[in-house]
């Protein structure tokens, strides 16, 4: 009889190793390991395993210029932020990963959507988390249509499988995909191997049965998703709703998707209604005070498919301290050293010995490079106390040596920030419109001085 070989497999990384040890070699998480029993596979001969091959099934092979070019079906979700992020809405078959910390938003938001669409077609609910009686608690006080929707309370995954063959429902959530288990796996749920294989289990129901599913799963202490990486490897799409507690505004960010545009943003606003869409952002990042302040500038940022306005803030202080201290909130630190760094050398401003603190007002997570030139306008504008006029925006990459470089879709931030009433635009020189726009001031520059010569006009 063969007897079973143990593993343990590091809860962060997925790495495994032979024995245990305090230390993961390749995340470098210390007492991260768990012990995973594999079962005993048998051992065939060369022969045998070619047998095998010949009852498989063949697969059709097709040309390439024969396949179908038509557009996969969607689902519209009936929220149009969600169906933006997802790329126009739910592809039948398709997985796609929820993740967010506690209290964001994502069991209401997905109860919210499978209340509407199940007056529509048959769906599935599946909680391992909470009990239906809490579930039917949070429905009742959103004012939610429950007449067609169906809970299940199962953390067993064949369960969940079995209920659903019989059911057959169109869309199919499991909340969350980090407290379900398989019965054959021994160790505990939320392990590596657990989310691994169920994951994995549940993806093949989905595949073979064109079942739109959807899996909510938690995030780590540094906003990550919790689990092994080839989780995002196995889905379609992965999502992460975000927002900080003391704000009622929630984004949810695609950073994965097989069928539409990646790192799409969508807004939503918490009430006692739940979460409500918000369909011009723009307007909500943009409540600025009447009186403008120094140190702060509108920049137009691309965030998937559209242009979004947001407001950038920079206080620069004497520093009272050895070392000055560089904060960023809802831009990249590093990046921040790196201009001022810029600043320095090709815009004539020592801020050696001042604090730099910068916020991107409404929580808002500037990831793309555009925000460069905004930056370091705002930090001008605060270090000579200077405020900016209040329709100006600007946006534009500062590369090393101090030139200014185009960004993608120029033209179109620029055309959005005039339908918000802004009549100046400092703009790389490679993204002002030949033609101009109506109503709207361009200054293109080409290098940081000449973006600094230009706040004096």
């Amino acid at each position: 009889m063969a007897k079973s070989k143990t593993a343990y497999v590091c809860n962060e990384c997925g790495s495994d190793y032979s024995k245990w040890q305090g230390q993961c070699n390749d995340c470098g998480a210390w007492n991260s390991l768990s012990e995973v029993r594999l079962a005993p596979a048998g051992k065939k001969s060369g022969s045998q395993r070619f047998e095998g091959y010949a009852g498989a099934t063949s697969a059709k092979v097709q040309k390439l210029k024969d396949i179908s070019l038509e557009d996969l079906p969607r689902l519209s979700t009936g929220v149009g932020e969600l169906d933006r992020v997802l790329g126009g809405g739910l592809v039948p078959g398709s997985v796609v990963l929820i993740g967010g910390n506690p209290g964001a938003g994502k069991s209401t938001l997905l109860l919210q959507t499978l209340c509407s669409l199940a007056e529509k077609m048959p769906a599935l609910y599946v909680t391992g988390e909470e009990s239906l009686q809490q579930v039917a608690m949070r429905a009742a006080r959103l004012n939610l249509p429950t007449e067609q929707l169906n809970l299940l309370a199962e953390t067993n995954v064949e369960s969940i499988v079995h209920a659903a063959s019989q059911l057959q429902p169109k869309i199919l959530v499991v909340d969350s995909i980090q407290v379900v288990h398989m019965p054959d796996i021994q160790s505990a749920p939320g392990s590596v191997s657990q989310v691994r294989e169920c994951a994995a289990f549940l993806t093949r129901f989905a595949k073979t049965s064109g079942t739109v599913l959807i899996l909510v799963g938690h995030v780590t202490k540094d906003g990550s998703l919790a689990g092994p990486k080839v989780l995002e490897h196995m889905i379609d799409c992965s999502t992460l709703l975000d927002g900080d507690q003391d704000s009622r505004f929630r984004t949810l960010r695609s950073h994965k998707n097989r069928f539409g545009a990646v790192n799409e943003l969508g807004v939503f606003a918490m009430t006692e209604q739940g979460l409500r869409e918000v369909s011009n952002p723009s307007a909500i990042f943009l409540q600025r005070a009447e009186d403008i302040a120094s140190g702060s500038v509108v920049m137009v940022v691309w965030e998937g498919t559209r242009p979004l306005l947001v407001e950038i803030q920079a206080l620069v202080d004497d520093s009272h301290f050895g070392s000055p201290r560089r904060v960023a909130v809802g831009l990249e630190q590093n990046r921040m050293a790196m201009l001022l760094a810029v600043m320095h050398r090709h815009g004539g401003l020592h801020l050696g010995d001042q604090d730099v603190f910068v916020n991107v007002v409404g929580g808002v997570k500037v990831v793309e490079t555009s925000s460069d030139l905004a930056l370091l306008l705002a930090v001008v504008s605060s270090f000579r106390d200077h405020p900016l006029p209040e329709g100006l925006i600007a946006f534009g990459e500062v590369g090393l040596s101090g030139e200014i470089r185009p960004v993608p879709n120029g033209q179109e931030r620029v055309r959005e920030a005039r339908k918000h009433g802004f009549k100046k635009a400092i703009v790389p020189a490679a993204n002002c419109p030949k033609q101009g726009v109506e109503g709207m001031e361009l200054v293109p520059v080409k290098k940081l001085a000449d973006a600094i010569e230009a706040l004096a006009d």
